[in-house]
């Protein structure tokens, strides 16, 4: 009966959105770029004011929906990834890392700088209202504060093996309500990036944090990029961490979102390769489903964790094997934002010798397990 009533659900939900696609006003295609900048990490988007914001890892892009740029925050030297808008207060949160890894050293070079600095793990929250010009110094505005994120540091620098659960930091991130419900309190969900590794077990999860921001103001602080500036104000601990076993993917999820028409989680990653999973480019999570105390496949060092489940009322593929669903799709690793009505921006980000761009190109959803998007006509 359970299936039944989902699918009768979800054949709703397309016949409603069917008569939308008809008469959407939203851009087809949205060109940004190019810029002397790392590539498109993510994006969040304004409804109310029909803004955008654009990651592109070392700095932050405000346009409008005709790609016209308003503003833009300049001289990061950490990596800025996924963005999420947060409509309660106004502001945009982002992932920000610091790091000596492959991508910090990377970022380094490309920004030509020596700073000096500590591993460090950031929601970065940025004031869109105030940016309304081009070039605005991150160090020296003060339209940005930082909150540390401190398990997740510990995450990164500790455990059995290096970097415990395969933690290489963070990236996708997006407000919603807590796992297990479909309202109620929206919560600040952040994912981790995890690193891909044939030899070990124990990377085989998303991991994602979930944390009530209600009380953040107490542990913004402004951050200097060096090490005496570098502070640890936050949280001790998240409200809630939870597992989805999806086989290990690289560097984790790279853009999160939560839809709230459809009650899922989308998780946009770049596709693992590990020869045992189907290795699929983009998963869903069930939001409404109570999430299970359960052990961890191939983790011995946690007794317990809270197992989240994949969604199955959405046609998906799934492998008989592990049981894992998903889909393999292109796009939405650099990317990806329900906008309404069963459409969605996904990137398609492009480098030129200018630069890095992005084409936010326009979708919307089928009932296709092989081709779960379309661009809109």
């Amino acid at each position: 009966m359970k299936r039944l009533s989902t699918l009768l659900i979800l054949a709703v939900l397309i016949f409603n959105f069917s008569l939308a696609w008809a008469q959407t006003s939203l851009p087809k295609n949205i060109h940004t770029g190019p810029f002397k900048a790392g590539h498109i990490q993510g994006i969040a988007y304004d409804k109310a004011n029909q803004h955008l914001y654009l990651s592109y890892t070392t700095m932050l892009i405000k346009c409008d929906l005709q790609g016209n740029i308003l503003g833009s925050v300049t001289g990061m030297v950490g990596h800025l990834g996924d963005l999420t808008f947060n409509p309660e207060d106004g502001r945009v949160y982002g992932t920000l890392e610091y790091k000596d890894d492959a991508i910090g050293r990377g970022i380094m070079a490309q920004e030509k700088s020596n700073i000096k600095l500590h591993n460090g793990f950031y929601i970065a929250i940025f004031d869109g209202d105030k940016i309304t010009r081009q070039g605005i110094d991150f160090q020296e505005c003060d339209l940005v504060t930082t909150v540390y994120l401190q398990q997740v540091y510990d995450d990164y620098s500790a455990g059995p093996a290096e970097h415990r659960l395969g933690c290489s930091g963070i990236d996708g991130i997006s407000f919603g309500p807590r796992f297990g419900t479909n309202d109620g309190k929206q919560m600040l969900t952040v994912a981790y990036g995890v690193y891909s590794d044939h030899k070990r077990t124990d990377n085989d999860y998303q991991v994602l944090l979930q944390y009530d921001v209600k009380k953040w103001h107490k542990y913004e602080r402004k951050l200097t990029q060096a090490k005496e500036g570098m502070h640890t104000s936050g949280p001790a601990s998240a409200d809630g961490i939870y597992f989805a076993y999806t086989g290990n993917t690289n560097y984790g999820v790279q853009n999160l979102e939560y839809d709230n028409e459809l009650k899922v989680w989308w998780m946009a990653v770049y596709k693992g390769s590990k020869p045992n999973f189907p290795n699929y480019s983009l998963f869903a999570i069930d939001g409404s489903t109570t999430p299970k105390k359960q052990p961890l496949k191939g983790i011995d060092y946690i007794k317990k964790g809270a197992v989240l489940a994949l969604q199955q009322h959405l046609p998906h593929l799934q492998d008989p094997a592990t049981g894992v669903s998903g889909w393999h799709f292109e796009h939405g690793s650099t990317g990806f934002h329900p906008a309404g009505d069963g459409y969605y921006f996904i990137s398609h980000n492009y480098d030129s010798k200018q630069g890095q761009g992005c084409n936010l190109r326009l979708y919307r959803i089928t009932d296709n397990a092989d081709q779960p998007f379309v661009l809109a006509e």
